[in-house]
């Protein structure tokens, strides 16, 4: 498969990234540590009516020209095609999502990951996961906990499928989402994405989601709801009480630009209304 064009230069300049061009998995890894501290998850566009493209040269503009984020599909597109043009073996996968999903509600294939093969061995790869998104690959074979820059994981075999799950603080182990090896396509994408910017039950239509890691910290956003999530500590949360509340943090905290965004301060101002 031919990897589609994409500007390196200039993701590794947006992500900050320096190191060498080659398939390994310590590339594999630092740019899957980057990738989510300098381009947020945000659903901006869902929110505001806007319509999310997932042609290349759209997300590109967006996510590495623009000073924007955006949200899986948007996220993992981006990095396929990177990893593509280093040289990896890349596979686009579909999974359900478990996270804040009831006990036994079977949800539809909305999210979107990556199967990555690095130095003989697949990696689930996801930087599109939110305020739980992966600061790094989880080995497909390895069912023991594993390590990351933030958060470990580990992975679970269910049924036919395999379940990534999250540690939390005092060795709680929580769902984030489900997935199999069924390899995807750019129709199955579209459709997915369809549903999460246009459904009218959606909670990118509904609702203002921002998240961004750094070094050591997480911080996540739910319409006028800041948490800020230290490794390892203790989760601070604010409520943001005025739409230049929320302007600030999603210029300083989460980094992103938000000029060209009509409506944006008229939503703003009705999230800020929001009680908590």
């Amino acid at each position: 498969m031919t990897a589609p064009a994409v500007d390196l230069d200039a993701y590794f300049q947006r992500i900050g990234y320096d190191g060498p061009r080659n398939a390994s998995l310590a590339t594999l890894r630092r740019l899957h540590e980057l990738h989510p501290q300098s381009i947020p998850f945000e659903n901006l566009d869902p929110l505001l009516g806007r319509p999310v493209n997932l042609d290349l040269a759209s997300i590109q503009d967006k996510l590495i020209h623009g000073g924007r984020g955006g949200y899986c599909f948007e996220h993992n597109s981006l990095l396929g095609a990177v990893l593509r043009n280093l040289g990896y073996a890349v596979k686009e996968a579909t999974g359900r999502v478990r996270w804040g999903v009831p006990e036994g509600m079977r949800m539809p294939r909305t999210h979107c990951l990556l199967i990555v093969e690095a130095e003989g061995e697949r990696y689930l790869t996801d930087v599109g996961f939110g305020g739980n998104t992966l600061t790094g690959p989880l080995r497909i074979a390895a069912r023991d906990a594993q390590v990351t820059p933030h958060e470990e994981f580990r992975l679970v075999d269910e049924d036919n499928g395999i379940v990534a799950q999250e540690a939390l603080i005092g060795g709680q182990w929580l769902q984030t989402y489900a997935f199999d090896y069924t390899e995807a396509h750019p129709a199955d994408f579209e459709l997915g994405n369809w549903y999460t910017s246009a459904h009218p039950k959606s909670i990118f239509v509904n609702g203002l989601l921002a998240a961004r890691a750094e070094e050591g910290r997480r911080y996540g956003l739910r319409d006028n709801q800041l948490a800020v999530h230290t490794k390892g500590g203790a989760t601070e949360k604010t409520t943001l009480k005025t739409a230049g509340e929320l302007r600030d943090a999603l210029t300083d905290l989460f980094k992103l630009r938000l000029d060209g965004l009509a409506g944006l301060d008229a939503k703003l101002a009705r999230l800020a209304e929001t009680t908590a």
